[in-house]
């Protein structure tokens, strides 16, 4: 293959379609179910708050702080996860159109979700590390060990923190969210393989079929790595008091340490708390952010006079 058709693969137009119809998905499923991700996130890094049912969750924080309440950090959370999944989305589909000759299999779906997920979690961290804090700010925290932040929007938190606990910190919770790369990437591979099941013989998809799609396989890859997620939350929440051992094998203690100490205060079952906020908002945000996304990569390439060149 020639240096001039890998700069094509690379940037083509129909690889920036994918991208953009990634990012304008899950922004528009994300704004759709946030009151569910406030739910999830509350009980996760809050220790000492009941692990009820979602809607009296969300009952509680509305009539404690108000309505609004619910959608606080939206910006900071939408505007990383618009970056997250442009990358993601750019990533995963690059590698599509270099590793895929034929016809994909779920082998090597699973590999380029791995590839992906590193890329964009090495990428985006320190953009989520910001928007837990900003969601997390003002809010009424039943464990009094956890102290109320003062930023004043997005960049005075980055300045903030990397005044006043270092550049390091922005990418606090990396470890756990390397390995949880398993999560978009088992989601890609059952999303994929039960796409081509479903449009096999060249049958149209519907769009209920995508959601349902969608739907399962999120639920999948959350169930299967829900605990690391709470990990991952405390982390980039900035408030767990380490042994002050840094690199590799601090953070790996830290991450060990965390989930033992949750097994300890509240048995296995506590590695879970949260996890029904947790499947009601990304299950039903990544069903629609796939509906979303294939309405806008085929409406975009129709309107273009392109052929979808997805090899299934």
């Amino acid at each position: 293959m020639s240096e001039s058709s890998s700069s094509v693969r690379l940037l083509s137009y129909e690889t920036l379609v994918h991208a953009v119809a990634g990012a304008m998905g899950s922004v528009t499923a994300m704004t759709v179910f946030f009151p569910l991700d406030t739910a999830r996130i509350r009980l996760q890094v809050d220790e000492n708050r009941k692990s009820q049912s979602t809607p009296i969750i969300l009952a509680e924080i509305a009539k404690e702080e108000g309505i609004l309440s619910l959608y606080r950090g939206w910006f900071p959370v939408i505007s990383s996860l618009c970056c997250s999944n442009f990358v993601y989305f750019y990533t995963f589909n690059t590698l599509k159109r270099v590793m895929v000759s034929d016809r994909s299999k779920p082998s090597t779906d699973l590999l380029m979700g791995f590839i992906s997920g590193a890329v964009n979690v090495l990428l985006t961290t320190p953009m989520w590390v910001v928007n837990t804090r900003l969601k997390l700010q003002g809010a009424k925290f039943r464990n009094e060990d956890l102290h109320q932040t003062h930023y004043k929007g997005i960049f005075d938190a980055f300045s903030q923190i990397i005044a006043n606990e270092g550049v390091g910190t922005l990418w606090n919770g990396t470890l756990p969210s390397l390995v949880l790369v398993f999560n978009p990437a088992v989601q890609f591979m059952f999303y994929e393989a039960m796409k081509r099941r479903a449009g096999h013989g060249g049958k149209k998809i519907s769009s209920f079929e995508i959601f349902l799609i969608g739907a399962i396989a999120k639920a999948i890859a959350t169930s299967a790595t829900y605990p690391l997620q709470t990990v991952q939350a405390i982390l980039r929440f900035g408030q767990y008091k380490s042994d002050g051992k840094g690199g590799l094998v601090g953070s790996l203690k830290n991450v060990v340490s965390l989930l033992m100490d949750r097994i300890k205060r509240h048995g296995l079952l506590g590695l879970y708390k949260g996890l029904e906020a947790k499947l009601l908002q990304t299950v039903l945000t990544a069903a629609l952010m796939f509906v979303v996304y294939e309405k806008i990569t085929a409406a975009t390439f129709k309107l273009m006079g392109l052929q979808k060149k997805l090899k299934h």
